[in-house]
């Protein structure tokens, strides 16, 4: 048995059982995967995958097995990989980082240009999905370290850890009738039109259960993954917009807007970092979770990785 079939034996899994999907992924022919699994399941005397005719259909029991030790194992293979490059080129390589776009926008660029100016040989690749497209990027290891506020928190597989608090903020146009009201409900917004985060992203599930807790529907006439493209709305007069406070701070103020803090409507949220379990951290990895908020240190992150994270919660 080698390691390349372990990777095809992944990788099917990975791709729905779609052995030409998973020939692509790995720049191979789906033939020479197909031969591979089954040199492997030959050579351990059990089948991974159950068939009908040539088409795989399922994971067997035993197949269940060896996934979780073929995840072992790929896992400290490039675990070895990372401590070789650890050592041998200690200030340089790639951080691979996958986020939102929120947080890609607004929170990282400080953080990134730090990091590049404490390691300057470091290059950094930025990956931008939904939350749990982000989760599925640190589990599948195309990232290292892993930042969003939906979902992180749900996989057992990946280590977790608050970074920072914020909340929502209201956005209008200065000639909006409730610009002007010292206090805005929920019922005010619930009679008006709303521009805010598609479902999935930023915080939006909030925002859905602060109406749904009053029995009331919004009315979201349009939704985004863009900050900048909700503000552009509202200055259209489409609607009032809910965006992250992070959209309007500092630099990203938008003086021609009123905003007001959401925070009493809709809570507070929590952005969080996620490594995947059990992976080796390089020091400039752990060097750039540090620059991201004042609560993560280095040690606290070592500790959360060898064992429990759940007291670390904000």
């Amino acid at each position: 048995m080698n390691l390349h079939q372990f990777r095809f034996v992944q990788e099917a899994v990975r791709r729905n059982l779609n052995l030409t999907e998973a020939a692509k992924a790995l720049h191979t022919s789906q033939p020479g995967v197909s031969k591979a699994i089954i040199e492997l399941e030959d050579e351990l005397g059990v089948e991974i995958f159950a068939r009908h005719g040539k088409r795989i259909k399922r994971v067997t029991e035993p197949g269940q097995q060896v996934l979780r030790s073929i995840e072992v194992i790929l896992r400290e293979v490039n675990n070895l990989r990372r401590i070789g490059e650890q050592f041998s080129h200690q200030d340089s390589g790639t951080l691979s980082i996958a986020t939102t776009h929120t947080q890609a926008r607004y929170v990282l660029p400080g953080p990134v240009a730090k990091l590049r100016q404490a390691y300057p040989k470091v290059n950094v690749s930025l990956h931008q999905g939904s939350p749990d497209q982000v989760a599925k990027m640190l589990l599948e290891e195309s990232a290292e370290i892993g930042m969003a506020t939906e979902s992180l928190s749900g996989y057992p597989d990946l280590v977790t850890l608050p970074c920072y608090e914020w909340q929502h903020m209201l956005v209008f146009p200065f000639d909006h009738p409730l610009a002007a009201r010292e206090r805005i409900s929920i019922e005010d917004l619930a009679s008006v039109p709303l521009i805010t985060y598609h479902p999935s992203f930023t915080g939006r599930s909030r925002i859905d259960q602060a109406f749904a807790q009053r029995h009331l529907t919004p009315n979201v006439v349009l939704e985004a993954i863009d900050s900048d493209v909700i503000k552009t709305y509202v200055r259209l007069g489409m609607g009032v917009g809910i965006v992250a406070e992070m959209a309007v701070q500092g630099e990203n103020q938008s003086p021609d807007l009123v905003t007001k803090p959401g925070a009493v409507l809709f809570g507070h949220n929590v952005a969080r970092v996620a490594f995947k379990r059990g992976t080796y951290l390089r020091q400039f990895v752990l060097r750039f979770a540090e620059l991201l908020s004042d609560r993560l240190s280095k040690d606290l992150i070592l500790r959360a990785m060898t064992g429990s994270d759940d007291d670390y919660d904000i």
